[in-house]
């Protein structure tokens, strides 16, 4: 115990074990739906559930396990919403890649996010970025996960005329989405802890009952089918432009997403340093997704429950990333879960997500108006990286226009010019 303590140095944080084994439990409560939800998301591109749940654990324990010895902070390392969303219907259902060559781009984009928070690039990118268009790109992601909540609670269905339309609400699959979105607005709104968690158990008996299956078989405790995901990634087509600008889409929210969130968490006197090895343990941890077979990892707003317990060192997110590990023996009950369960989850996350546009000012059109683009074509395009290079491409280009160049930083001149790119060679079918 007494090494435990002097490892972690509780004492010069002004914590205990008891407290930070208790913050550790209550981040895991408030973090475990990820399981289930990320699970699903990266089934529905292909990859078998038992692996997508081997890899979504797996990742998860050994992120939360970097952050701890590396850090030593309280922070939840975890596959991200939106980023999961990315990786199954930007990079695999829209840019047609298999999700061996999704897994490659993860995998690459984590090596250059580790670059950029081992050197000096992530002070650059910090500060070239506007923070208009970081919470834009974040509000946007949001709404792209309020989408596929809708569509895979079977509350929204395809329009020949209108392209979308509200679904017949008395059928099993929507109806039980309802009941169950009612229930985790209701736990989330009281803040009960681990209210995600007991939605989706909530959520699987109001399936039960409703008659809403699951299209996945029973997935027995088993390490033979996770070989069919780990380290299968294919870099067949590390050749095309589609799969670089994949690359430099997911780097660039991997690195001011991080940035964001983990500035946010670390509050103690060695600000500057411990910020800095959380940057990297969050970056050697996404470069790590890819080898395990999972989107990457994302220091996680979940974060938050912990340090209200009192988390204050990295003895929390070891304790998160434990019982994480615990979770493996829960495979069979993961793999019975309907999609009414998932998709109120996702619709709460997206409208969390969403708050972002609170931060953005609508007092010049050279700001807004690349946010407003980016919030909006992120879901109408179905595109996480084409809705952020219309939003980078407008910024620059606005104020160009407006006579103003010099207020934008050379870095992101390089951004939009890249971005830029990526469109045109989209528009021609490259």
């Amino acid at each position: 115990m007494e090494h435990i303590k002097q490892y972690f140095r509780l004492q010069n944080h002004g914590t205990s074990v008891k407290q930070e084994v208790t913050s550790g439990v209550i981040a895991f409560l408030t973090a475990v739906y990820i399981v289930a939800v990320n699970s699903a998301i990266l089934a529905d591109a292909g990859l078998p559930l038992e692996g997508a749940i081997m890899a979504t654990i797996i990742t998860s324990f050994v992120g939360c396990l970097i952050m701890a010895f590396h850090a030593n902070a309280p922070i939840i390392l975890m596959p991200a919403m939106g980023l999961n969303a990315m990786f199954t219907f930007t990079f695999v259902h829209g840019a047609g890649m298999h999700w061996q060559e999704a897994l490659a781009v993860v995998f690459i984009a984590g090596f250059l996010f580790t670059v950029v928070s081992f050197t000096k690039l992530a002070d650059l990118l910090n500060r070239a970025i506007p923070d208009v268009m970081k919470h834009a790109v974040t509000a946007g992601i949001g709404f792209f996960l309020a989408f596929i909540g809708l569509e895979k609670g079977g509350l929204i269905e395809a329009n020949p005329d209108t392209f979308v339309q509200l679904s017949t609400l008395s059928e099993p699959l929507p109806f039980a989405s309802l009941l169950t979105f009612a229930l985790a607005i209701w736990l989330y709104v009281r803040n009960v802890p681990g209210h995600f968690l007991w939605a989706i158990v909530c959520g699987v008996f109001i399936g039960n009952i409703l008659g809403v299956g699951t299209a996945q078989e029973t997935v027995n405790l088993s390490f033979s089918g996770y070989g069919d995901v780990f380290w299968q990634m294919a870099f067949t087509n590390v050749w095309t432009v589609a799969f670089w600008t994949s690359v430099f889409a997911m780097t660039m929210v991997l690195t001011f997403e991080n940035i964001g969130l983990i500035s946010g968490y670390v509050t103690d006197l060695k600000r500057h340093e411990k910020m800095k090895r959380a940057l990297q343990a969050s970056a050697a941890s996404a470069m790590s997704s890819g080898l395990f077979g999972t989107s990457p990892t994302i220091a996680t707003a979940e974060t938050a429950a912990g340090i209200s317990a009192g988390g204050r060192t990295g003895l929390s997110s070891l304790t998160t990333g434990v019982l994480f590990a615990l979770t493996i023996f829960a495979l069979p009950l993961v793999s019975q879960i309907p999609d009414s369960a998932i998709a109120p989850v996702l619709l709460i996350v997206g409208g969390m997500m969403v708050r972002s546009l609170g931060n953005i000012s609508f007092e010049s059109i050279l700001s807004w108006f690349p946010a407003y683009l980016t919030v909006a074509l992120i879901p109408l395009t179905h595109s996480i990286a084409d809705g952020i290079a219309f939003g980078f491409v407008a910024y620059p280009l606005l104020h160009i226009f407006a006579g103003k160049k010099k207020e934008v930083a050379a870095a992101m001149y390089m951004i939009g010019f890249l971005f830029l790119i990526h469109l045109l060679l989209t528009a021609f079918g490259f």
